[in-house]
């Protein structure tokens, strides 16, 4: 135990250490020691690859995979052990998975062997897979992650998002999204007409298909967050029970009929349990099984075009398929984004909740990178838009935004000010805005001096501002009514912002 933690004391000193310094001075030391100082200071090997990965020069990438190349013919093993592990984090290739595999086939070590296998599946490409497959014996874990490093190589992946399904009639999709918007989320699914809604809770929204559908279809809804397809439900009491029953949810027929359907190239995917953090041990468990099951559906932790999502409900823990689409179809306008920004589904909900007015002239006080003006243009009926913000940087964001919008038919206002001043910069006369729809800072990331004030002169502008009929939709983290008489509450809820409770509520502007 002593000699561990005087290892583990070791590498936390060099880990802090600079690189000119642990390269010039640390490693040289390592190199010219007795063969029992190495094996004491076998640390530093460790140490090489974190700090090299982290600020290590480029042109001494190849100097430093050749010294580890060296020590993977180490007399000692523990040596050879440490070396092969750094080769991953140093960026190793073809020539580094080559000489791996030439110790594989000479190591006499069931333990070197073991982490020659784990060090080969982070890197191992189709060489290291004809290799194991030869050889046996290794897990299943290490053969997924090589026959992966291949895919990704020979078969890259995509999710096919315009593929019709037509035998899918009675698949359950499931719509997630904030806790409290589901209403709205809900709204928008019976507006479209293409789905059937059949249940809703805190978050999430249930829908069928009423006929043959894409994956695009289903995108084309603004209001939620993700999108999967239930695999079932799983309720076993007991741990192995669980595994085999997760396991058999992943590989069913209808996981591998969804993934063949909507994927272009190989089929790979990442295991997630919801809310319960890494969860390794169990994650490797549940993939080995399911490759056993079903060894055309692969695990893989990088890149993956899919993701079975774990989330444990009242009645269980249910098991969820979900593409990860990546940009989101939706939101390909969002070139670039402020601290704190607006979720965009969020901004939707926001915009579909204001309703819709022709000839509206919209304001965001706070307009941030711009989702809220973004989401209300793009649902028509939109003439004017006017966005504010105290951060130069945020409106030129707010700018770029709306332009990778292609919303050319609207005329934009983009103005850096406090938006107590907007009205007087822009010679707006009172009564002139039918929307204000806004995200106001709440105080969470940063802190705002005075924020009660800032909803109270919010509320007093957007009074002024607004014609008889207009609207003020915005975030409130503060259980307040209006103090203006003008502005009449049309409706409240409560909306989860990521860890925190604040109400989304609707004003309108009635004639006094």
């Amino acid at each position: 135990m002593k000699k561990n933690n005087t290892s583990k004391e070791l590498y936390k000193r060099l880990r802090t250490v600079p690189w000119p310094q642990l390269w010039g001075e640390e490693v040289a030391r390592f190199d010219q020691a007795t063969p029992r100082a190495r094996f004491e200071r076998v640390s530093v090997i460790r140490a090489v690859s974190v700090v090299f990965s982290e600020s290590g020069p480029v042109e001494q990438e190849e100097e430093v995979k050749q010294w580890l190349l060296r020590l993977l013919h180490d007399p000692e093993e523990k040596i050879r052990r440490y070396a092969m592990a750094a080769l991953p984090k140093i960026g190793a290739g073809a020539s580094e998975e080559a000489e791996l595999l030439a110790l594989l086939r000479t190591t006499t070590s069931a333990r070197e062997e073991k982490f020659l296998g784990q060090t080969l599946g982070k890197i191992g490409g189709a060489a290291t897979s004809v290799t194991l497959e030869a050889a046996g014996g290794f897990s299943s874990q290490t053969v997924q992650r090589v026959k992966a490093n291949v895919a990704r190589v020979q078969s890259p992946s995509a999710v096919r998002l315009d593929r019709v399904l037509s035998d899918f009639k009675h698949l359950r999709i499931q719509l997630r999204g904030r806790g409290g918007l589901e209403g709205i989320v809900r709204d928008e699914v019976e507006e479209q007409g293409m789905f059937r809604v059949e249940d809703v809770d805190r978050g999430l929204v249930v829908i069928t298909a009423l006929a043959p559908f894409k994956l695009a279809d289903i995108f084309a809804l603004r209001c939620f967050g993700t999108v999967g397809f239930d695999l079932g439900l799983v309720k076993s009491a007991s741990e192995a029970g669980s595994i085999e029953a997760l396991a058999s949810r992943i590989a069913s027929p209808l996981a591998l009929r969804l993934l063949e359907a909507l994927t272009e190239g190989s089929i790979r995917y990442r295991l997630d349990f919801i809310g319960k953090g890494h969860q390794r041990g169990t994650v490797r468990l549940v993939a080995n099984r399911a490759y056993a099951l079903c060894p055309r559906i692969l695990n893989d932790a990088r890149e993956a075009p899919w993701a079975v999502d774990i989330h444990t409900t009242r009645r269980g823990a249910s098991v969820e398929l979900r593409p990860r689409v990546t940009p989101d179809p939706r939101h390909v306008y969002r070139l670039d984004d402020v601290p704190a920004a607006s979720h965009p589904p969020l901004a939707a909900c926001m915009a579909r909740l204001g309703g819709r007015m022709e000839y509206e002239i919209v304001w965001d006080p706070f307009c941030g990178s711009g989702l809220e003006l973004i989401e209300r243009a793009l649902l028509g009926g939109v003439s004017r838009i006017y966005g504010t913000d105290r951060s130069a940087a945020a409106v030129g964001i707010t700018g770029r935004n709306f332009a990778a919008a292609r919303l050319d038919f609207v005329e934009t206002h983009f103005i850096c000010c406090d938006f107590r001043d907007f009205a007087t910069m822009q010679g707006l006369p009172p009564n002139s805005l039918t929307l204000i729809i806004t995200n106001p800072p709440l105080g969470r990331r940063v802190r705002i001096p005075n924020l009660r004030g800032l909803f109270d002169d919010l509320f007093s502008v957007a009074a002024r501002m607004l014609q008889p009929g207009g609207r003020l939709v915005f975030t409130n983290p503060f259980r307040m009514e209006s103090p203006q008489p003008s502005l009449k509450l049309q409706s409240r809820r409560i909306v989860d912002l990521g860890g925190f409770d604040c109400q989304l509520e609707v004003y309108r502007k009635i004639e006094r």
